[in-house]
């Protein structure tokens, strides 16, 4: 399943991905902060991987791109 899937950027505070191409055995990972602007508009969220606790920020519409992520832990 590639290209893209709409996600509502609001919902996804606590969301479970499933990184494709796992790097360092990081391949679960949680989304545990949304980063918004001043209107309240999501523009990153931070995902937290499971295994390492390590966390990175990306912009929400990354997670739309199903080459390189899955919604839910697999």
């Amino acid at each position: 399943m590639s290209g893209k899937r709409r996600l509502n950027p609001r919902k996804l505070l606590l969301s479970k991905w499933t990184a494709r191409q796992p790097q360092n055995r990081e391949k679960h990972f949680l989304v545990s902060e949304l980063i918004c602007d001043e209107e309240g508009t999501v523009l990153q969220v931070e995902l937290q991987a499971v295994l390492t606790q390590r966390s990175e920020r990306l912009d929400w519409q990354a997670l739309q791109d199903g080459e390189r992520w899955q919604m839910g832990w697999k």
